[in-house]
């Protein structure tokens, strides 16, 4: 009981000094450079475009999502998808959450049943704007996300995998209820976990802020993407380094694999991106970096949209 109460302080200090870093982060409008009007709301956005953008070109979108009480320059800045946008050509996106703090409606509530689908309508939305204004390839849609960012980018597969052809989560907080997610085709899907993860716990269980909601076990989560995409080989694991694992589902229908990154003492965190101090969110692992692993992951996949 002890060791709960501290673990569940240790949340809410988290949660208390985020806030705090995000009051700090709306002073600055929380860097977005584009808006849009959808829902009857005003949603905001961080883009950015690598200076090699042709627009003659068809260009790849990934889209990046930040996690509760983050915000998109923190989540620009965390995982360093720029420098590959600028190294590959593609172009990213970080949305804005709402509420405050900043968060994503990932699943129904009874409080605001229609906020998820608000949801799904901006990103909807925001695939649009963009495709207006920049020559965007609909076949190379890319989602990916930290923690509530990361339950979101799974949220989306489960909606929208006639336009995103693959995702991937960071200490994901996947809420979609497993038995509402039953995309009309395979997602590749790519995930990381630490196993020392406070926030989202490897093994699954109750949320810090709904105790009446639990979280899935990390690996459960790979298996159900694994049989959605009808997976015929045994998942494969292999010791990439001293303190991470890797599973792999392959044999999938589409080819749409499934890897999980399970990473033993790490934290909430970005595995090869900026840290947050340990005794915040827990060690940052150096050893990988999920956002180079997650765009060589991507870029085998595409849309067939003929």
């Amino acid at each position: 009981m002890a060791e709960k109460k501290s673990k569940n302080k240790r949340i809410w200090i988290l949660v208390i000094i985020l806030i705090l870093i995000s009051i700090i982060g709306l002073s600055t409008q929380f860097g977005t450079n584009g808006r849009i009007i959808s829902s009857g709301q005003t949603r905001k956005y961080l883009v950015y475009v690598p200076k090699s953008y042709d627009p003659e070109q068809l260009t790849p979108l990934v889209i990046s999502i930040h996690g509760f009480v983050q915000w998109p320059a923190h989540q620009e800045s965390m995982t360093g998808w720029n420098k590959l946008a600028d190294e590959y050509g593609f172009i990213v996106v970080y949305p804005k959450g709402t509420g405050f703090p900043l968060r994503w409606s990932t699943r129904p509530t009874e409080d605001d049943p229609g906020a998820m689908q608000r949801e799904l309508q901006f990103f909807t939305d925001l695939i649009e704007d963009l495709s207006r204004t920049y020559n965007i390839d609909p076949a190379r849609i890319y989602a990916n996300g930290m923690s509530n960012g990361g339950g979101m980018s799974d949220l989306l597969a489960c909606k929208f995998s006639d336009r995103i052809a693959a995702i991937g989560g960071v200490a994901g907080a996947y809420a979609q209820p497993r038995e509402d997610c039953q995309p009309p085709r395979p997602v590749p899907v790519i995930g990381f976990h630490g196993l020392d993860d406070q926030i989202v716990p490897y093994l699954g269980g109750p949320s810090s802020r709904d105790d009446e909601f639990a979280f899935p076990a990390i690996e459960d989560w790979a298996a159900n993407w694994a049989e959605l995409n009808t997976c015929t080989n045994p998942p494969e694991k292999n010791r990439i380094t001293g303190e991470i694992n890797r599973t792999s589902y392959t044999g999938c229908e589409d080819n749409a694999d499934v890897i999980l990154y399970s990473i033993k003492s790490a934290g909430h965190t970005w595995p090869g991106g900026e840290k947050l101090p340990v005794w915040i969110a827990g060690y940052t692992n150096q050893d990988i970096d999920a956002s180079a692993l997650m765009w060589e992951f991507f870029s085998g996949y595409s849309l067939d949209l003929q």
